[in-house]
C-alpha cells in the first residue's frame, strides 16, 4: 500500500517529530510505503496533497491536529481514499472521537495497518458569499469561537493548557450576542429562534478545544448534527456552568438547549465562527449534515 503522509510543519520538531518518525517506521515495517507531504503553509500542503492524490495513493495519513485533518477532509470527502490520523496536534478532537489515543503514534499506525475502515459523516458550512467548507468535529460561534481565536494567536503554552488560558481571558470579557437561529429537523420541520446567546455550537462530533464535550451526545455516523445553545447569563452563573461543560453534564441545565437537526442557519452581528479549530468566517452561516462522506481507519482493539 502507498500512503501519503501529510505532516503539519509544526509537527516536525521535538517530540512530535519523533512520533511522526515512529509512525512512518511502523508503517514501513509492515510493507506500507509512505510519501511525505509537508507544505510551507496550508495552501502549499493542499497543493502537494492534491498532487499525491492525482498520481495515485491508496490512503492519506495526517500527522497533526484537527486543523491538518480539516485540510485533508476537503480533498478526501466523497472519494474512496481513506484517512488515518496520527494525533500530535494542539487539538485532536477528530482523532479522539474515532477512538485514537492522543500522541500514540504506534496505535495510529496500527490502525492503518489493520485496514479496518469506518464511514463517518461530515458537515458542510456555507458562507454568505456562497463558498463552502467541510468540517469533522464542531463549529463554534460566540464565546467559544473567541476562545478558539485567542488560543490560535497564542504561542505558549502548547497543548490543552493554551485553550484553558484563552478561556479564562475571554471569560473576563464575557457578553452575550443577539442570535437568529433556524433549525431544520430530520423530518423537515423548521424552527426559528431569536435569543441572546453566549454559545451556539454545531457538532458533527462531540468535542472541541482539546476534549470539551460541548455536543456530548453527537455521533459521527447518524447523518445528523447536534446543536448546543447556551443562553445569556451572569458571569457568576457561567462560572458555575463551566465545570458542567467540561464534564458533559451541561445539557441538563436550564440555560442550555440541545437539538438534533440536519441543517441549521446561525446569524449574529460581529461574530466569527471556527470549525475544527480553524476560522471559517463571519456569521451568518448555514451548516448541513453530509452523511457517509469520509472513510477512516479504525484503531485496533486494546
Amino acid at each position: 500500500m502507498d500512503v501519503a503522509l501529510l505532516v503539519n510543519p509544526t509537527a516536525r520538531s521535538g517530540g512530535s517529530s519523533r512520533m511522526v518518525d515512529s509512525a512512518a517506521e511502523r508503517l514501513h515495517a509492515h510493507g506500507i510505503r509512505t510519501n511525505l507531504v509537508v507544505g510551507a503553509d496550508a495552501a502549499d500542503s493542499t497543493r502537494l496533497l492534491r498532487r499525491a492524490l492525482d498520481t495515485g495513493t491508496d490512503a492519506v495519513v495526517v500527522a497533526g491536529g484537527d486543523g491538518t485533518v480539516n485540510l485533508a477532509v476537503q480533498e478526501l470527502a466523497g472519494t474512496p481514499v481513506p484517512l488515518g490520523i496520527v494525533p500530535v496536534g494542539t487539538g485532536n478532537d477528530a482523532a479522539t472521537a474515532l477512538g485514537l489515543r492522543e500522541r500514540d503514534a504506534i496505535g495510529a499506525a496500527d490502525a492503518v495497518i489493520s485496514g479496518a475502515l469506518r464511514t463517518i459523516d461530515l458537515a458542510r458550512v456555507r458562507r454568505a458569499d456562497g463558498t463552502t467548507r467541510l468540517f469533522a468535529t464542531v463549529l463554534a460561534s460566540g464565546f467559544d469561537s473567541r476562545v478558539n481565536d485567542r488560543a490560535n494567536r497564542m504561542r505558549w503554552p502548547r497543548g490543552h493548557r493554551r485553550y484553558d488560558i484563552a478561556l479564562l481571558v475571554e471569560f473576563l470579557r464575557l457578553q452575550a450576542c443577539s442570535f437568529d437561529v433556524e433549525l431544520e429537523s430530520a423530518d423537515g420541520t423548521i424552527e426559528r429562534l431569536s435569543e441572546d446567546l453566549i454559545i451556539a455550537a454545531v457538532g458533527n462530533g462531540p468535542t472541541y478545544g482539546g476534549g470539551i464535550p460541548i455536543c456530548a451526545d453527537a455521533r459521527m455516523d447518524d447523518g445528523l448534527l447536534d446543536v448546543t445553545i447556551v443562553r445569556s447569563m451572569s458571569r457568576a452563573r457561567m462560572l458555575r456552568l463551566l465545570p458542567h461543560v467540561y464534564r458533559g453534564t451541561h445539557t441538563a441545565l436550564p440555560e442550555v438547549r440541545t437539538m438534533r437537526v440536519r441543517r441549521v442557519r446561525v446569524g449574529a452581528l460581529e461574530t466569527t465562527a471556527s470549525a475544527d479549530g480553524e476560522t471559517v468566517g463571519p456569521l451568518p452561516l448555514e451548516v448541513e449534515a453530509v452523511p457517509a462522506a469520509l472513510r477512516v481507519f479504525l484503531p485496533t482493539p486494546a
